[in-house]
């Protein structure tokens, strides 16, 4: 702690309380995070990506209809170039299909998109799934 007196500074000899305090907090912050990330890194295995996908939305856009969806990575690791397709379904009648592709879904997080049609989906079944990543 410094003192000042007659303008000028000089330091007590002794730490007040609250500095030692805050250095015992500090460190045992230090040492929480670090366990908690060695931890971690040492017992989660790496699982393959695993998808889930939502369809959040279907409306009219101009020159088309939007699907869009929410796409969920569960698994522990990233994927890259996931792609994904959306199909409209009119019994086994395949209507028309589209693909897009995410540069990436990160481990264990949410994504989102949307697929363009040409033809309104109307009342016809709409499927997403994801067909393919890579690795990154």
């Amino acid at each position: 702690m410094t003192i000042t007196a007659n303008k000028r500074h000089r330091e007590a000899k002794e730490p007040h309380w609250i500095e030692w305090a805050t250095g015992m907090v500090s460190a045992l912050v230090v040492v929480a995070m670090i366990a908690w990330v060695g931890y971690k890194a040492w017992t989660d295995a790496d699982m393959e990506p695993e998808f889930t996908i939502t369809i959040t939305e279907r409306r009219p856009v101009e020159g088309g209809y939007r699907v869009a969806f929410d796409i969920v990575n569960k698994a522990t690791v990233t994927a890259a170039a996931v792609a994904v397709r959306g199909e409209i379904v009119d019994g086994d009648n395949m209507v028309e299909d589209a693909d897009v592709t995410f540069d990436y879904v990160p481990a264990q997080s949410q994504s989102s998109g949307a697929i363009l049609f040409s033809q309104d989906p109307g009342a016809r079944e709409v499927r997403v799934r994801a067909v393919g990543y890579t690795d990154p």
